[in-house]
């Protein structure tokens, strides 16, 4: 099994209009609605793969009624805590120019945090756990590790995509993927990346301090995969951006569910390809386009540049 965390969902209620006059009444050309956060974009795209996942976190109120019958729609388990307060709605404009609207999501109590712990207590060995998107402020800030601990104990391995100290926090507890783009690395050690040879040296480093496998993104530039057996790049498939939303969402899912049967590089080729399909698709992609894409993604070794000198 593979479970998602997604401590903070929402709804995703997305706008199309031509462009945004501020100050002005605008026209909307067309609306959609669609189950959001990191974790449920996973979970969503691991059933393309037809892999059996569960969404686990906070739901609440009408849209989080909303969100679980959309889950179950595509085949997703659910195990959410039922909190008091509704499950937020975050607003993305598709305009000359995206731009999101997010909310805070409902306080969540003690009770309900520890009711949340409690379900991993069916993580078996051999499952995956991804933990996806920042921690709330009204939650502590070591809760990832917290539930990283429990995961490593029960033999499973985990899977981590959030911000800087939460990710940093658990290193050390080897996880089997993490996934900063270009930019975050260069948070991470207070420099600039731009090159995959730069961020080399830095993504080596985190494999060092305990990650299984470093996957950094340059959107449409590609990414590179650093594990201890080495380095490999990875090109992006041609295709017209459409929408950035879930795309790196979509690379977890990628690697998560070829990993295990595949290998590391070829899980890596994957994750770039369904990332691209979500990337050049409105929503999220379909295994049909991942397919139709995956033989334009070519794998190419990497060596530091003194190596090659």
């Amino acid at each position: 099994m593979i479970y998602t965390l997604t401590l903070n969902p929402s709804i995703d209620y997305y706008v199309t209009l031509p462009e945004v006059h501020l100050g002005e009444v605008n026209r909307i050309e067309e609306t959609t609605e669609r189950a959001g956060g990191k974790g449920i974009n996973v979970s969503i795209v691991l059933r393309e793969y037809a892999q059996e996942t569960k969404a686990l976190g906070f739901i609440g109120g009408t849209t989080g009624d909303f969100i679980k019958k959309s889950l179950v729609h595509h085949g997703v388990h659910t195990d959410f805590v039922e909190v008091n307060g509704n499950t937020r709605i975050n607003v993305k404009i598709r305009a000359k120019e995206e731009t999101e609207l997010n909310a805070s999501g409902p306080n969540i109590t003690e009770r309900e945090l520890e009711q949340l712990t409690a379900k991993f207590d069916q993580v078996q060995e051999g499952d995956i756990v991804v933990l996806a998107g920042s921690i709330p402020s009204n939650l502590p800030d070591s809760l990832y590790r917290t539930i990283a601990e429990s995961i490593r104990e029960k033999g499973a391995d985990f899977v981590v995509d959030t911000t800087k100290d939460a990710m940093l926090e658990v290193l050390a507890l080897e996880p089997l993927m993490i996934k900063p783009n270009h930019h975050e690395l260069g948070e991470l050690f207070d420099t600039e990346i731009e090159t995959f040879e730069e961020a080399l040296p830095y993504a080596e480093q985190l494999v060092k301090r305990g990650a299984k496998n470093v996957i950094i993104s340059f959107a449409g530039d590609g990414a590179l995969l650093v594990n201890k057996d080495g380095a490999v790049t990875a090109n992006t498939p041609v295709g017209k951006l459409v929408n950035s939303v879930g795309a790196g969402d979509s690379l977890v899912a990628g690697f998560v569910a070829n990993v295990k049967g595949k290998g590391e590089q070829e899980a890596f080729r994957y994750a770039v390809t369904t990332g691209s399909a979500s990337a050049y698709t409105f929503g999220l992609c379909s295994k049909q386009e991942i397919d139709r894409l995956i033989d334009q993604v070519q794998l190419t070794p990497l060596k530091r540049m003194e190596e090659t000198t």
